[in-house]
């Protein structure tokens, strides 16, 4: 079977009217705005999906010329977009990048302007991949909280190295879910795709912190920035300062702050603040751990609960109660 090639997939649903396919398409990719010209016009479609709220896949095969926008309050994920047959056009802007069957695209699915499928036989599978598991995939391998749009390249190319392996590993988890494949029925293979996956993503697709990746593989920090490091990873529970860490290095706080600006391209209060999260992230996914989170905010340094909040989701895309909820299943 050509690499292009995708099996016949069990239609959820299927009919030949735009309207029902919107309503058909809703159910795996949640709410959006939908248009086509002649929406009377019979339109032959087929549409099945599988998945969860973490990951999900969505193969549709319709006869194309038609569009759609994310709606607001549709759950955020990464949309990753293998066409098989036909061509889509997704709009950023004044930007315009074009998946066809040798082209991945993905982003954000709240960051499109508008998806337009071009008029002619199309079909495609869409993964999504919950975009918690990205933010937190950036935070473990750039170590520093996700802020703001990732702003990912959009198109992946396959016939590159790098193409290669993303759309390697997306094809498997996409034949591993068709059909109630048997990768649904292992929960921690499921996990340990998605995150290899998001591994990939934030290290091998091009993006608005890729420069923190040169800066770790081509840098090292020198020795006082090694110290405060040191420092602050054995003392991380205890009340530090800024002074406290410098005073450990042998530096003055200055040259504190230009030695983390240079080589973690973040301030050391940050970065302070970016492993104390980590420690309390690691709590609470220990299912053994049944401290209030309070308690957890309190041992690690956070004084304020709703300011934390807003830090940890900031930093990983989920609520602290989600991360414990994961943990107790």
């Amino acid at each position: 079977m050509s690499e292009n090639a995708s099996p016949n997939f069990t239609a959820r649903f299927q009919g030949t009217t735009f309207d029902d396919m919107v309503e058909a398409l809703t159910k795996g990719f949640g709410s959006f705005d939908a248009w086509r010209n002649g929406r009377d016009k019979p339109l032959d479609w087929k549409v099945g999906f599988w998945g969860d709220e973490r990951l999900s896949l969505v193969s549709n095969q319709d006869s194309g010329g038609w569009g759609a926008r994310t709606a607001d309050g549709t759950p955020e994920t990464l949309a990753i977009i293998v066409p098989r047959t036909g061509a889509l056009d997704v709009a950023f802007g004044r930007t315009l990048a074009e998946a066809t069957p040798g082209r991945l695209l993905m982003a954000n699915n709240l960051e499109p302007e508008r998806v337009s499928v071009r008029a002619a036989p199309h079909r495609s599978d869409t993964l999504s991949l919950s975009w918690a598991i990205v933010a937190q995939t950036v935070a473990a391998v750039l170590e520093t909280p996700l802020t703001g749009a990732l702003d990912l390249a959009p198109v992946v190319d396959r016939s590159t190295a790098a193409g290669q392996l993303i759309f390697g590993l997306a094809q498997t988890m996409i034949i591993g879910m068709r059909n109630g494949g048997p990768l649904l029925h292992s929960p921690i293979a499921i996990s340990n795709l998605t995150q290899a996956f998001a591994d990939l993503v934030v290290r091998l697709v091009p993006h608005r912190l890729s420069h923190l990746l040169d800066k770790k593989i081509h840098l090292i920090a020198p020795r006082h920035v090694r110290r405060a490091i040191e420092f602050m990873h054995a003392n991380i529970a205890q009340p530090l300062t800024m002074q406290n860490v410098a005073d450990a290095a042998g530096i003055s706080i200055r040259a504190l702050e230009v030695g983390f600006r240079a080589f973690k391209a973040n301030t050391p209060s940050a970065y302070l603040r970016t492993i104390r999260l980590q420690a309390v992230r690691e709590d609470l996914r220990d299912p053994s751990n049944r401290q209030p989170l309070r308690d957890i905010c309190l041992k690690w340094g956070f004084f304020h609960l709703g300011r934390f909040a807003a830090i940890y989701r900031a930093a990983y895309g989920e609520n602290p109660s989600d991360t414990r909820r994961r943990s107790d299943l």
